[in-house]
């Protein structure tokens, strides 16, 4: 791959593994852009006020937050601004139905990666959360946990043990297959799919060299990261 390539590749790779915060107080709104959301993300934890989101971003792994400007007691900008004062990276994309140039001026000291008018066309929201997911491939902020205590860095291509602090060595083999697992975890990945996606020639892309590379990836993120389902293949299992 080119850089351009190897960037796009990564933008949906990242896209695909997001828990996204979404903050919306209208019913059928939230309802519909969660829908679209998970369309293009992994997970979206949903919230009708700037206060029950708080106890979300506080509780759980977020990437990414989506806020409505106008949420009942507090604005989605003062929500930001709370978030600002102890991360600087998470990427923000402030949502509003009225373009408002003190609200413009306002969101513009915060670091946002954009700001969306209502309502919002999909592309331009896709948009929005690409430019989100390279900011996060820049920042080298994007981590893969995984339920052996692992955490992989995407960015840096680099597993280690939380515990010992210590790098835990990958091959050019594993991180492929890894990769490969971690683009299409939301669905089981069969044996042959695998095969060949690793191996170019027919002749390596054996059924006993994956059981192979797969035992020797799950002795390092753990066996019960992925999952063998008998007859149709493999699934990756996160945190």
């Amino acid at each position: 791959m080119n850089n351009i390539e190897d960037l796009k590749y990564s933008v949906n790779n990242i896209l695909k593994q997001m828990t996204i915060l979404y903050i919306e107080d209208e019913d059928n709104i939230r309802l519909n852009i969660s829908k679209t959301l998970l369309l293009i993300c992994k997970n979206v934890l949903v919230a009708s006020d700037a206060e029950s989101a708080l106890d979300l971003y506080n509780t759980n792994k977020i990437d990414i937050i989506l806020s409505d400007i106008n949420l009942p007691k507090m604005s989605g900008l003062e929500f930001t601004t709370l978030i600002r004062e102890n991360n600087r990276h998470i990427p923000i994309i402030l949502l509003t139905a009225h373009t408002n140039t003190s609200f413009l001026l306002e969101a513009a000291k915060l670091r946002l990666i954009d700001y969306l008018t209502k309502p919002i066309d999909f592309e331009v929201l896709l948009d929005a959360l690409e430019r989100a997911a390279k900011d996060i491939i820049q920042n080298g902020t994007y981590f893969i946990e995984f339920q052996n205590e692992t955490t992989y860095d995407v960015n840096k291509k680099m597993l280690q043990d939380n515990e010992t602090k210590k790098e835990l060595k990958l091959t050019a083999s594993e991180i492929e297959l890894l990769e490969y697992l971690i683009q299409y975890s939301k669905r089981v990945v069969s044996a042959e799919e695998l095969k060949s996606a690793l191996w170019d020639n027919p002749d390596l892309s054996t059924d006993s060299a994956l059981k192979n590379l797969l035992t020797k990836l799950r002795s390092k993120i753990g066996k019960e990261s992925i999952t063998n389902i008998s007859g149709i293949g493999y699934r990756l299992n996160l945190r």
